[in-house]
This record gives structure tokens, sequence and C-alpha cells, in this order.
């Protein structure tokens, strides 16, 4: 029964510090700006206005910020599912040499700091003209996360007996009928968890998209975040709520998908 409670406890004290930070941004983005500096602390505000969020729009074309994200999103998360997929599945049924040192070399490459591939990566887009365009950032972030899908997918296909493919190419399918239509609905906990995996991780990429589209029609909503501050005035309460305006899609797309998620990851390192 001790054990019970405080675990309860702790679960409670847990949530408590996870979800504390978004509920204050919440409650901030209702509140004026006296409200927010206010001495003692106003914790709810006063009045319940959306003035903030319109004034996000107002101030700037949010709206075309939100769509230049998603587009971004996708594209990028469609790519390295692709790409990662083929690789994954090349690792694990082509007998390479040295396979472990190759997936260890992958790897490493995602833990390279994003600040060391700024200015090569600027140079070249900047050569093939894909500089404050959506297709340059997306293939440039997909690079980005295209080692770290392949890690883990690569886990995944090397579960799939072989004899499952070697059965669909005797009832007649290709190598590529049989990959497409016996081993990846196989291994789709992984595709879905890389595909949720990616495309957070490139909506809320700040580094690439502020560097690579500099252009104000190009700009994500990580970028427009930044925007609303001026020299002499930092309008926090409105920041508040185009950071909660930004936060919409990834908390929906983690609650329609969040049992692929779990499912995905506890299958990934049980494979692994």
């Amino acid at each position: 029964m001790k054990r019970n409670i405080g675990a309860i406890l702790f679960s409670v004290i847990l949530i408590s510090v996870i979800t504390f930070p978004f509920l204050w941004l919440l409650l901030g983005s209702f509140k004026t700006m006296k409200e927010l500096f206010s001495v003692p602390i106003r914790f709810f505000p006063e009045h319940i206005s959306l003035d903030n969020y319109i004034a996000v729009f107002k101030a700037q074309p949010f709206g075309l910020y939100l769509y230049n994200s998603f587009v971004i999103a996708l594209l990028g998360t469609v790519l390295v599912v692709v790409a990662s997929a083929m690789a994954s599945y090349s690792l694990a049924r082509i007998p390479i040499k040295g396979k472990k040192l190759v997936l260890i070399l992958v790897l490493t490459v995602s833990l390279l700091p994003p600040v060391t591939l700024l200015n090569p990566i600027y140079q070249t887009m900047s050569n093939i003209g894909l500089l404050n365009t959506r297709i340059g950032v997306a293939v440039v972030l997909a690079a980005i996360e295209l080692p770290t899908a392949v890690w883990l997918l690569t886990s995944f296909f090397q579960s799939i007996p072989i004899e499952i493919e070697e059965s669909a190419m005797l009832d007649g399918a290709s190598m590529v009928g049989g990959f497409v239509r016996v081993v990846v609905p196989l291994v789709m906990p992984g595709v879905f968890t890389v595909s949720i995996m990616t495309f957070l991780a490139v909506w809320n990429n700040f580094i690439f998209p502020s560097v690579l589209n500099q252009s104000k029609s190009a700009r994500t909503v990580t970028i427009a975040l930044t925007m609303f501050e001026t020299e002499t005035y930092t309008p926090w309460h409105i920041i508040s709520a185009a950071a909660i305006i930004a936060s919409v899609p990834l908390i929906i797309v983690v609650l329609l998908l969040q049992k692929r998620i779990v499912s995905g990851m506890i299958e990934g390192g049980v494979k692994g």
C-alpha cells in the first residue's frame, strides 16, 4: 500500500513538473502584459480573451508560416521514410562485411552538431538555387534526420524472417513487390515511429530554416516566433499565444498517434 501511494505521489509530481511550463504558457496567452509581470504573481488571467491570438495573425502572416512548416515537415517526413526504408532493408538483407561498423558510422553522423554543417550546406543550397524554398529546407532536414531513422528501422527489418520474402517470390512476386506488399506492412510500427519523430523534429527545427530561408515568404513558425520582438519591446503575451498556435499541430499528431509511437518504440527496443 505504501509503495502504491509513493508511486502515485511520484507520478503526480513528475506530471506536474512536465506539464507546468505548457500550462503557464497557455494561461499566459490569455493575459495582458501587465498581468504577466504582476506582483504578486497571478496564475489565472482576470478575463479570458482571444485578443492575443488575433494579434498574432495581425502582426505577422502567421497562417503562411504555419503552411510553410507543415509542407516542409510533411515533405521531409516522406523523404526520410522512403530513403530510410530502402537503406535499412538493404543493410538488413545484403551480407555486408562490417555491417555493425556501418550502422555505428551512420549513428555517429547524427551526433554531429548541426552548426558544423551550416556553412557547406548553405553553399550547396546557394549553388543549386534552393535557398528560400520549402523543398530546399525539407531536403536538408531530411538528410539530418535520416541516419537516426536508418538505425531504428534496420532492427525492424532484421526481425523479419527472410523465408517470408522467399515464399512471396515463389508465388510470383518480384523483389520490389515482396518488399512493398509483404515486408513493409510487417514493419509499419517502426515506419510510424520514424514518421512521427521526423515530423516533430523537422517542425521544431530552428537553425536550418533561419539560415536557409531568410525570405519573409519562406519563413517557418519557429522563425516567426522570434519576429514579434522589436528593439524596444517584447510582447510576451502575444508570443505566448503564437507558441500555443505553433504547438497545436504537434499536440494533435501526438494525441492521434500516441499508441503507435509507444508500440513502435517498444517493438524496436525488443527487436534491437
